[in-house]
């Protein structure tokens, strides 16, 4: 036999390889050559949502006090510990009040003298009263009696405010804390002169539990936000809790509570202050520490959440989703899609409730293709019985 019967020509050999594909029920490219393509999906429903917003904020105290004297003198004693818990009212300064105390001791008597001036001028206005009703003496004589009883009345009103006055500066030589928190560094020692209405503060007091969370949101979100309010699509949600996360990105313990909104906006960021207060018994936010807060901005009663791995975008940006659609064939939906919600995006057009999106199995398909949806999260279905073919 010759050589040449051994080689197939090239007609033989395509005639043998459709045989095979026929055979084996199967279509270049691993596309089925027939029938339904089996895909998970989830049909969308309409649902309540809480839109929420991370804002930037920095930690403010509650209260703040700064310490300054209010008479003139010499640091005698600094009485609390720098970095201390103190409370309203409990001495932080003691000056040296020997003057205060002799100013106090003069204007004491001085109003005993007063005191005995008044009662000469009452024993003498009662004598006068008496006598001048016996016609003794003159009506001018009452009258001078009775003039010198009111002076010596005012006198000792005098004295006695006098005597006031002193007592209070002689109470202002101890300096108090006006309010209960802790104390900061003291910026004087013993022995220094500090005098009143001086522009240096002698310590700072801060009350730090609870404390306030200064956040900023943009003029442009706040317009936004109303209009969305007025128009219906949200509602407002002021009294939901605040999130608070700390700056390695864990949640704080203690949610927070929105106080107010400024009513004016800062010329120079274009943002306005949101203030939340939020419980700091542990005193873990110090003031000053620059964190985020996720501030609940409306509720939406009836959105759209699409699970993200069924989401397709294009180099420009648009999104879009592969949907079950008339037939039961495969259908390309553009969407509009905004808030991140967990693994969610929130659809904003393009889907209705009841439409059903492909999650998995998109890589097999193409609009037009037959489908057979099976619903994410079902019971798969027994398998069907049958025999050795």
């Amino acid at each position: 036999m010759s050589a040449l019967h051994a080689i197939p020509s090239p007609r033989l050999a395509t005639l043998g390889l459709l045989a095979i594909l026929a055979g084996c029920g199967g279509a270049p490219g691993g596309m089925p050559a027939s029938g339904p393509v089996p895909v998970t999906v989830v049909t969308l429903k309409a649902e309540p949502v809480t839109l929420q917003r991370e804002l930037p904020g920095r930690v403010v105290p509650y209260l703040v006090a700064e310490v300054r004297p209010q008479v003139d003198g010499i640091i005698a004693r600094r009485l609390f510990e720098e970095g201390g818990l103190v409370q309203a009212g409990q001495p932080l300064y003691q000056l040296d009040d020997a003057l205060y105390r002799a100013d106090q001791a003069n204007a004491r008597a001085a109003l005993a003298r007063a005191e005995a001036g008044l009662n000469t001028a009452t024993l003498e206005a009662r004598r006068m009263h008496e006598l001048v009703a016996r016609k003794l003496v003159s009506q001018r004589d009452d009258d001078n009696a009775q003039a010198a009883l009111q002076q010596a009345q005012a006198d000792v009103a005098a004295a006695r405010a006098a005597l006031e006055r002193a007592s209070i500066l002689l109470g202002y030589a101890r300096i108090s804390s006006p309010i209960s928190g802790r104390i900061g560094k003291s910026s004087v020692t013993q022995g220094a002169l500090v005098t009143a209405r001086q522009a240096e503060a002698l310590a700072t007091v801060q009350q730090i539990d609870p404390v306030y969370v200064d956040l900023s949101q943009s003029s442009a979100e706040l317009l936004e936000l109303r209009k969305a309010l007025a128009a219906g699509q949200l509602e407002a949600t002021t009294q939901l809790p605040v999130t608070i996360l700390l700056e390695d990105g864990s949640t704080y313990a203690h949610e927070g509570r929105l106080e107010f909104s400024d009513i004016s906006v800062d010329p120079t960021t274009g943002s306005y202050l949101l203030r939340v207060v939020v419980s700091n018994p542990a005193q873990q936010l110090l003031p000053g520490v620059y964190l985020r807060a996720r501030i609940s901005t409306g509720t939406r009663p009836a959105a759209l959440l699409v699970p993200q791995q069924g989401v397709a975008r294009d180099p420009r940006g648009n999104t879009s989703v592969m949907v079950v659609g008339a037939e039961g064939k495969a259908e390309l939906r553009p969407v509009g899609v905004s808030h991140a919600l967990g693994d969610r995006w929130l659809v904003e057009s393009g889907l209705a409730a009841g439409d059903r999106v492909i999650i998995e199995g998109l890589q097999k398909i193409r609009p037009g293709v037959p489908l057979q949806p099976e619903e994410a999260g079902a019971a798969p279905a027994a398998p069907a019985a049958g025999g050795q073919g």
